[in-house]
């Protein structure tokens, strides 16, 4: 054993603030910061002409999805198409500047559009969510925050996920047989749905159903054995640009005298957005809302949607890290100036899509530069193909955005929670049925309380064994051994049990082992003088037995004498015979020590 100085269990060991700014600003100033700042820093030197042929054949092949997914999106955040558009080029460029992951790309997605859908009451509200949440995503970053994220479980994700999909999915319903919904929510949309089944649409309905068997076929495509592995496998990513480009020509074929042949999404605007500022007020039915009234509006949400953000993001990133360190807060970084920079031209948040990230992956991009080819694609069809998406019909939009997501369910995942451990099944339920039937943050809310609860159970209720064993002398001595630290959840639930068992079997000595022990706080610090003292009333003596410095430490600040009962040695039999020679038993009365003989 090392020696011990008195001295270590007096001092504590605070931490430098002063050179720890002082630090920082100095790493703020290499060159190592610049490029962790900017990773394209040490990609771009290193890129190969060759790489241009993947990376635009990538690019291209995620712009095909994006462009459709964009008009989807926009559509279910309750706004018009078109700022789905708005929504899915800015960040392409973005990250390719600042992202970590050469898979990623930036954009609308489902659980971000059905987030701004719940908070939004006009597009102004949208545009102005996507800049705070922008600012709220580089702060944590810049904060280094992305520890955040691991206080959401993956069950809890998976349920978020699951019923976000579920909504969505839901939410389209009505569209995909041809009538007219108020709503989009899970359970409204059933009952609206059977109440006016009545109103289904035969057209509508037709091309939908035929629509989304089709493409759950052409997904699976790609897996069959043929000798056109290569076409199989770009015609199955490119299904839903296939499918929006067949709705449109029949619409347009099919419609007669100025009768549609089915309910269509209506004009977009044509052209690229102007670049303004995010608007800070905004008007509904005439009557003017100020910044103040549409923050307390947003609400919740300026919290709730950054986290998904975050989450959905760097779930992405570590998916496809092949091996590689995810570097969470640059991944903040770069997803809140993506953010901030999307707002100035009318978009609503944006994360990283987990659907075009696969594309991306699967067809051999090798740096983030295929994002810029897929950023351009879509600005090229703002610019000249807007007015053909008028005759886009809701029911290809509608069993395109179903087929999404009933591949958005993470089927594999349940099954390994289930398998693994089941109590995990209750934050996920939670949070699935919390989600369907209240909303999505709040649901994600629950099951977050849910899970921090199961750990403060756990926290209350360590791990502690108490043997009885037999020394020299005849000495019976209780020893408890501790595996874990002590918070204060756990300090009465140490105290009583070991008093229990030493009141039990009239033990006289107790011993705690505290090699483990790492540290603690004060009021576990005063229930281990509590229990000296509880112990001392039945003529047994309390020692700590080679305790770590740091958690002896914070005891012996509270009360000077109790460095006595703290013992260092090899063997438990070095530190019991010595104590059972002396003649005298020492006990505490009102913080003093009083020797009595025997």
């Amino acid at each position: 054993m090392s020696e011990v100085k008195d001295d270590d269990f007096y001092h504590e060991k605070l931490p430098n603030i002063y050179e720890g700014i002082v630090q920082s600003a100095k790493n703020c100033c290499t060159t190592d910061s610049v490029k962790k700042f900017f990773p394209i820093t040490t990609w771009l030197p290193k890129y190969e002409l060759n790489f241009l042929i993947s990376d635009f054949v990538a690019g291209l092949t995620v712009g095909l999805t994006a462009i459709p997914q964009a008009i989807v999106y926009g559509t279910i955040a309750g706004l018009t198409p078109q700022y789905g558009l708005y929504s899915a080029f800015m960040g392409c460029f973005v990250y390719i500047f600042l992202g970590t992951c050469k898979d990623i790309t930036i954009g609308p997605t489902a659980i971000m559009s059905i987030m701004v859908q719940a908070n939004a009451y006009n597009a102004d509200f949208a545009i102005l969510s996507c800049f705070l949440v922008g600012c709220v995503i580089l702060l944590m970053g810049i904060l280094n925050l992305g520890v955040l994220v691991q206080f959401i479980s993956i069950p809890v994700t998976t349920g978020f996920t699951m019923a976000a999909a579920i909504t969505i999915g839901s939410g389209q319903i009505n569209n995909l047989f041809g009538i007219s919904s108020p709503t989009n929510e899970f359970l409204g949309s059933w009952i609206y749905f059977f109440k006016h089944i009545n109103k289904t649409q035969l057209n509508d309905a037709l091309l939908g159903i035929i629509t989304l068997v089709v493409l759950l076929v052409m997904r699976k495509i790609k897996d069959l054995p043929c000798a056109y592995k290569t076409l199989t496998k770009y015609i199955s990513l490119s299904r839903n640009a296939l499918a929006v480009f067949v709705g449109i020509i029949l619409c347009y074929f099919l419609s007669q005298n100025d009768r549609l042949a089915f309910r269509v999404s209506g004009n977009i605007v044509p052209g690229v957005p102007p670049f303004k500022v995010p608007p800070f007020h905004t008007e509904i039915n005439g009557t003017y809302i100020g910044f103040e009234d549409m923050i307390e509006d947003l609400g919740a949400s300026l919290i709730s949607i950054p986290l998904i953000a975050v989450l959905e993001t760097v779930a992405v990133a570590k998916s496809f890290a092949m091996g590689r360190i995810v570097d969470a807060s640059q991944e903040m970084i770069a997803l809140g100036i993506a953010n901030i920079l999307s707002s100035f031209f009318c978009s609503i948040p944006v994360s990283g899509s987990f659907t075009r990230t696969a594309i991306n992956n699967a067809s051999g991009v090798k740096t983030p530069l295929g994002g810029a080819i897929t950023g351009l694609l879509v600005l090229m069809t703002l610019a000249f193909l807007t007015t053909t998406f008028y005759y886009i019909p809701k029911a290809t939009l509608a069993a395109i955005i179903i087929a999404a997501m009933v591949f958005m369910v993470e089927y594999d995942r349940i099954a390994e929670i289930w398998r693994s451990k089941k109590s995990d099944m209750i934050p996920f339920l939670v949070t699935v049925l919390c989600c369907l039937f209240w909303t999505l943050e709040y649901g994600m809310v629950c099951g977050i309380v849910v899970n921090i609860l199961f750990i403060l159970y756990k926290s209350a209720r360590p791990t502690i064994v108490i043997t009885k064993e037999k020394l020299q002398k005849g000495v019976e001595v209780a020893i408890v051994d501790i595996q874990e630290n002590l918070t204060y959840s756990s300090a009465e639930y140490l105290k009583s049990k070991v008093v229990k068992y030493a009141t039990k079997y009239e033990i006289k000595k107790v011993v705690i082992r505290g090699e483990e022990i790492h540290t603690i706080d004060s009021t576990v610090a005063l229930n281990i003088l509590g229990l000296k003292q509880d112990l001392l009333g039945q003529n047994c003596e309390l020692i700590c037995w080679n305790w770590q410095i740091s958690s002896a430490g914070v005891i012996c600040r509270l009360h000077h004498e109790a460095r006595r009962m703290f013992k260092f040695s090899e063997t438990i039999q070095e530190i019991i015979p010595m104590d059972m020679q002396e003649s005298t038993m020492t006990m505490q009365t009102d913080c003093e020590a009083v020797t009595i003989p025997l």
